[in-house]
């Protein structure tokens, strides 16, 4: 069965933005970018809500940028190819590889196990994930911890869940700066 993962940077006190929903201070350095681009590659679908979905469309156009580096080309060769499930009531129509979502997270999630296909599930977004939390659906929690405090936002986890009991499969530094901890639901 396919693992459902959730990956976001997050602030040292557990946002994924700000209080005015701002996330300027998430960008990450060469050695992070290089992380996610090896992350992508372990995807078969994303899951995205509106919000995540408006930010990452700039990828959908940046092939025409030539100002981009080799890591953010190669960036555009992944991302775009890779199916995209979007969770809107406000957008009706998605470009390049996404689909509105028809069902509820969990029905989406259910289906995507259903069908043949390689790759993990992946969630971006705190809201979308909360709701795939809260249905027991989540396998991996992957959390890079940017070194600032922004007092407030959007958590990456939310504050009515559920105990869950995690086992630590991996931390890594990345440089002086950066910390990925990535747990493992245990069932």
């Amino acid at each position: 069965m396919r693992d459902v993962t959730y990956s976001m940077n997050v602030s040292l006190d557990g946002y994924i933005a700000g209080p005015d929903g701002g996330f300027d201070w998430s960008e990450p350095d060469e050695e992070v970018f290089r992380y996610w681009l090896d992350d992508i590659r372990t995807v078969g679908v994303h899951l995205l809500g509106r919000n995540l979905y408006e930010t990452m469309l700039y990828w959908e156009t940046a092939a025409e940028d030539p100002s981009l580096d080799a890591a953010q080309r190669e960036w555009v060769e992944l991302w775009n190819p890779l199916p995209k499930v979007v969770f809107s009531t406000t957008l009706s129509d998605v470009r390049g590889r996404a689909r509105l979502a028809t069902g509820t997270v969990a029905e989406e999630i259910e289906r995507l196990r259903a069908e043949p296909g390689e790759g993990e599930i992946a969630i971006g977004g705190a809201t979308l994930a909360a709701e795939a939390a809260a249905a027991g659906l989540i396998d991996e929690y992957r959390i890079m911890v940017y070194p600032v405090l922004v007092g407030g936002g959007l958590p990456y986890f939310a504050r009515d869940e559920r105990r869950v009991d995690l086992d630590l499969v991996e931390t890594r530094s990345f440089g002086s700066k950066f910390v990925l901890l990535r747990y493992r639901v245990r069932r």
